[in-house]
């Protein structure tokens, strides 16, 4: 598995080949705004969650950072 810091447009591109966007906001970060598509596993749950992401293809992890 390789990490890769990519911009918006490479997301976008990625999601419309059919690559998995994680949010690991909050639960009230994510409800109060997300990317359209995106699933939400709060960075805490991450580890404990990961059986809920594909095996095959691209997965995207995001936070917003406020700083």
């Amino acid at each position: 598995m390789a990490t890769v810091e990519i911009r918006r447009d490479d997301v976008q591109k990625l999601m419309a080949e059919g690559a998995q966007l994680v949010e690991v906001l909050s639960q009230q970060d994510y409800e109060d705004e997300h990317i359209a598509g995106a699933i939400n596993i709060p960075l805490g749950r991450l580890a404990a969650e990961a059986h809920r992401l594909g095996r095959d293809g691209t997965i995207i992890v995001y936070c917003y950072d406020y700083y």
